[in-house]
């Protein structure tokens, strides 16, 4: 018979059942142990993860030390590119805007505009104007819109606001040996307030009642160097919208220095023809 068959019809006692677990323990004692296949199998796949996480990680920081390497990396003094034995690669130059073109403004008969000025001033005025949006716009409040420059004359910009355009005046005008100043009126309407710029400069601004008073308009006003300076928000007269901008507004914009180097600027090379005061005019 089958040793299966043999062992089917051994005696069922109890003796001869701990026989055979006896000898059964003695035959698997003498064999290796299993091996632990679940905490190498644990243990190489947290392996794997983190060569993973660190290869990401380097191939980002690689990526940021390049990106960082061409944006800060400038040439020495002399020239040459080369610092300290490593190669710097400079980012290429960011293509400039062109600035957009002017609003334009049809003159009124008789009248003239920048396009009758001979071309060496027409680009000195369209210069200063080009410098003196991007000032404007940053200082002035979002009601005053979207600020432009027109083709009118070196003074005149607008901004512009769901469809109501507010004309800008912003003249730094020669003044010559008689400065201008503006004194606090008291009158129906008209409200004036007045602060201290850097240097000791006194500023003015004022809100005025205009249009038989139905709107107003803003200005603020002060003395720099050897030109008065001025600067002008009308209202919208179509809409009988008034200037949107306060006193306040306009003496924290008098106050910014990005605001006073344009003025510096213009007094020192000027844009506008001096002042002239006729008397009983």
């Amino acid at each position: 018979m089958s040793t299966h068959n043999e062992l089917h019809e051994l005696p069922d006692d109890d003796g001869t059942v701990l026989l055979i677990r006896e000898t059964m323990a003695r035959t698997t004692a003498d064999l290796p142990p299993l091996p632990d296949l679940v905490g190498p199998a644990r243990a190489q796949g947290r392996r794997r993860r983190a060569r993973v996480r660190f290869a990401i990680g380097g191939g980002a920081l690689a990526v940021a030390a390049l990106g960082m390497a061409a944006a800060v990396a400038l040439p020495a003094d002399d020239g040459d590119p080369q610092v300290g034995g490593v190669i710097n690669v400079a980012a290429p130059p960011s293509s400039s805007t062109a600035p957009p073109p002017p609003v334009h403004i049809e003159p009124t008969p008789g009248g003239s505009s920048m396009a009758d000025l001979p071309p060496a001033e027409r680009a000195k005025q369209e210069d200063f104007q080009n410098r003196a949006v991007p000032v404007l716009q940053s200082l002035l409040p979002e009601t005053v819109g979207t600020v432009q420059r027109t083709d009118a004359g070196v003074r005149l910009y607008q901004g512009t606001k769901n469809g109501k355009s507010f004309f800008i005046i912003f003249s730094v005008r020669p003044s010559g040996s008689d400065p201008t100043t503006r004194p606090c009126l008291e009158a129906k309407g008209y409200v004036c307030k007045k602060t201290t710029l850097p240097g000791g400069i006194e500023a003015t601004a004022t809100t005025s009642p205009i249009n038989n008073g139905n709107v107003t308009e803003a200005e603020l006003f002060f003395h720099y160097g050897k030109s008065n300076v001025s600067l002008a928000i009308e209202p919208h007269d179509a809409s009988n919208t008034s200037a949107p901008v306060t006193n306040d507004q306009l003496l924290e914009l008098a106050r910014a220095s990005s605001f006073l180097d344009l003025v510096k600027a213009a007094d020192k090379d000027p844009v506008e023809k001096e002042q002239k005061t006729v008397v009983g005019g």
